[in-house]
């Protein structure tokens, strides 16, 4: 099977060989895709070194599955192109995720979803994914009326510059800001840009790609979306009100037993997520489950999970397994 990265000399990028690699995803052959200043370069794969294409070159070349990971724009423009050539495109944009006629798939929820007409693919947002993981369960059980969330963003969500900024930051040194503040022992509630009600791209993200995951356009969300000085991965604060009470044991019970969710909540031992463990992992973390005891039928849970691994990369290599294995491509 020809698969096409494109943007594989990214952050998000690299991730995806990783985990093609490691998940050993039938690749015959490997086709890196990359903007005109990178092209001619080299990157590894499975041992073997492999030429830095362009964008024309690689539709040329007629992948059967391209995963994008290469901004919005050229997204938009080349996405179509590679379709109409006959590739499945996975992209990680937001180019088409609220698009009617595009499908927003995370694969342990809606992967069913997906038919061979499906020729863009749209991967969900980070910060929204590991939540939907969470709630989607939960859904089903007890039907909710409101989610809350406060999220606490790794700079690698916002990508190398970022990285490099804080490297740069904790060493005292003078550089290139990704950030309009320090981030450096500071946290930014400012993720991506803000939008005339207020709130930015990033919190509508989560309010709006929820609705549609879950397909219920009734689930009210709020988010509040802030940058840390984290590599490890995104955490979230949630608080949820259902329609129907619950059980904590049998929320943990429900959590526990839906693949990619694993929980962490043993207050004995001090056991809760962290993003120094979700670090190059593919589950979905959640702890601190407890009732909210100021509102009825609610809860709170902390969600962390690997922002560039299941909030990215391996969320868009699972779709891809799911078109083989369904002989969707």
């Amino acid at each position: 099977m020809k698969v096409a990265v494109v943007g594989a000399t990214g952050m998000v990028g690299q991730v995806m060989l990783k985990v093609l690699a490691e998940r050993n995803f039938p690749v015959t052959e490997l086709i890196p895709v990359a903007s005109e200043r990178s092209v001619g370069t080299k990157i590894e794969f499975r041992d073997k070194e492999f030429e830095v294409i362009g964008l024309e070159d690689a539709v040329a070349k007629k992948p059967e599955i391209a995963l994008f990971s290469a901004g919005g724009e050229t997204s938009l423009e080349w996405a179509p192109k590679f379709a109409a050539a006959g590739t499945t495109v996975i992209d990680n944009s937001s180019a088409w995720r609220m698009n009617p006629e595009n499908k927003l798939i995370v694969p342990e929820i809606n992967a069913s979803e997906l038919t061979s007409e499906d020729k863009i693919i749209a991967n969900p947002n980070c910060s929204t994914i590991q939540m939907v993981m969470a709630l989607s369960p939960l859904h089903k059980k007890y039907n909710i009326k409101r989610v809350v969330v406060s999220t606490y963003q790794s700079i690698t969500g916002t990508g190398v510059k970022a990285v490099e900024q804080l490297e740069n930051e904790y060493a005292g040194k003078q550089g290139e800001m990704a950030y309009p503040y320090p981030i450096h022992r500071n946290a930014i509630p400012h993720c991506d840009v803000f939008e005339e009600n207020g709130y930015t791209k990033e919190e509508m993200k989560l309010t709006n790609e929820t609705k549609k995951i879950l397909q219920d356009d009734s689930v009210a969300v709020t988010a509040t979306a802030i940058r840390i000085p984290v590599v490890g991965g995104h955490s979230e604060s949630v608080n949820i009100t259902f329609e129907n009470d619950f059980e904590i044991n049998e929320v943990r019970r429900i959590l526990s037993d839906f693949p990619g969710i694993k929980v962490q909540d043993n207050l004995d031992v001090n056991t809760y997520p962290m993003p120094i463990y979700a670090e190059g992992k593919d589950d979905v973390f959640v702890g601190r489950i407890r009732r909210d005891n100021s509102q009825a039928n609610s809860l709170n849970m902390w969600i962390v999970a690997d922002n560039l691994r299941k909030g990215a990369a391996t969320n868009a290599v699972q779709i891809a397994e799911y078109l083989v294995e369904n002989k969707l491509v």
